[in-house]
């Protein structure tokens, strides 16, 4: 007997850009490259039309269906990849013209997440997007969706194979659902107990691929997972790091951005990309090496205003600044920091940077009784101690305190 192991077939992508003027097609298709490369396959070349709308039957033309269909013949491309959202008539009308399986941007976004995600919650914010990105096009899948049939239990009478799916994922949504809350019950209680030991936090955002994950591993030695590809990671991750004053903050890592992100990903990940909202100082970090690189921090800017942290400190982190040396004679404008995680550049900049846009923190001088010994060590773990003298009556501290803490020394303070 002769036992044959089956290789994946490897995937041999044809792209295709609708431009209908809605945004920058030459940049959205070189993201698509990278996109279709982060998920593993070979991109075999690009077809773009310029159109004043989308066709509603083909998105694009029919003679450029033609086209489509002769290129894959040619060239052996067993998948296409469209750079925008198709409906499911499309997406039916596409695949029986060509003759190939045709996909769209977020339906290989959601596969590259799925792909990605390695923890319980992201597996379940995964699930949840593509559900309900996959509920509305249940009738574009084949005909086989379509089918009568009566099953003991499962099915109403007459009740057709469509709506019993649609059946089942809508009871699935509602389990993922109620699972996230269960999660994000976890997470509001971490918050909680950081708000309550004083804990500060400083979240890392920015779009996919800037560098975020080896700034972390360079700040902190954390090990995560840094690689040269789109969302090499989306479990946020969360680091102690100590800063040059003393003072230990909390560093938490954020999943990557995308421009034109599919709506039901930023639904389903809106509990993660929280984070940033409860974080005392956010690091706005961008590849300055892309000639994206401004629209880049644009998409940032506009997700944390949408979080409502417009009141939050802002550092914007110019990475991979060893790519670009020339950028050292240009004058830099507010808060921005130029660094390279991969070199250490900048590092000690960012991190007095970091410092100085820490919350205030208050002057006090309080009389610990020995039995508040946990409180006189929270004062030394969360605030810079100027003196310490032990007396009969208890620990003199002499300290800058973040404001969290004051309210805990109140009854204890000798002078403030």
């Amino acid at each position: 007997m002769t036992i044959h192991e089956n290789e994946p077939i490897q995937e041999k992508a044809l792209l295709v850009e609708p431009d209908v003027g809605e945004w920058d097609a030459e940049a959205s298709l070189a993201e698509l490259y990278e996109l279709v490369r982060s998920a593993g396959a070979e991109p075999l070349g690009c077809m773009t039309q310029k159109r004043p709308a989308p066709d509603p039957a083909t998105c694009v033309g029919r003679g450029m269906i033609g086209q489509i269909k002769d290129f894959c013949v040619n060239y052996g491309a067993n998948l296409l990849i469209f750079d925008c959202e198709l409906s499911p008539t499309q997406l039916r009308n596409i695949e029986e013209l060509t003759g190939v399986r045709t996909i769209d941007r977020t339906m290989l976004i959601l596969d590259i997440f799925a792909k990605r995600a390695t923890r319980r919650e992201g597996k379940l914010q995964v699930e949840l997007a593509q559900l309900k990105y996959m509920l509305p096009r249940l009738s574009g899948m084949g005909k086989n969706l379509s089918r009568l049939g009566g099953g003991i239990g499962t099915r109403g009478p007459g009740e057709s194979k469509l709506e019993t799916d649609r059946r089942h994922i809508r009871r699935r949504i509602q389990s993922l659902t109620e699972q996230l809350r269960d999660v994000e019950r976890h997470r509001e209680q971490i918050n909680r107990r950081w708000e309550k030991t004083g804990t500060l936090t400083v979240a890392l955002v920015g779009y996919t691929n800037a560098g975020k994950s080896t700034l972390m591993n360079a700040l902190t030695g954390a090990g995560v997972l840094a690689e040269n590809r789109l969302f090499a990671t989306l479990d946020p991750t969360a680091r102690a790091l100590q800063l040059p004053g003393g003072e230990t903050v909390m560093l938490i890592d954020t999943v990557g951005l995308l421009r034109r992100l599919p709506h039901h990903l930023v639904e389903a990940f809106h509990s993660t990309l929280e984070q940033a909202a409860y974080a005392d100082v956010i690091l706005n970090v961008c590849d300055i090496s892309s000639p994206e690189a401004s629209v880049h921090l644009q998409v940032t800017r506009n997700l944390l205003e949408s979080l409502g942290c417009g009141a939050r400190p802002i550092i914007t982190v110019l990475n991979k600044c060893d790519l670009v040396p020339e950028l050292e004679n240009v004058p830099m404008i507010g808060t921005a920091v130029r660094v390279s995680a991969k070199t250490g550049e900048g590092l000690p900049q960012l991190l007095r940077a970091i410092e100085e846009n820490l919350p205030d923190f208050l002057p006090v001088k309080v009389l610990l009784p020995f039995s508040a010994g946990a409180l006189a060590q929270r004062v030394r773990q969360d605030g810079l101690v100027e003196s310490e003298e032990y007396t009969p009556e208890g620990c003199r501290l002499t300290a800058r305190v973040p404001q969290s803490l004051a309210p805990l020394l109140r009854d204890y303070m000798i002078d403030s």
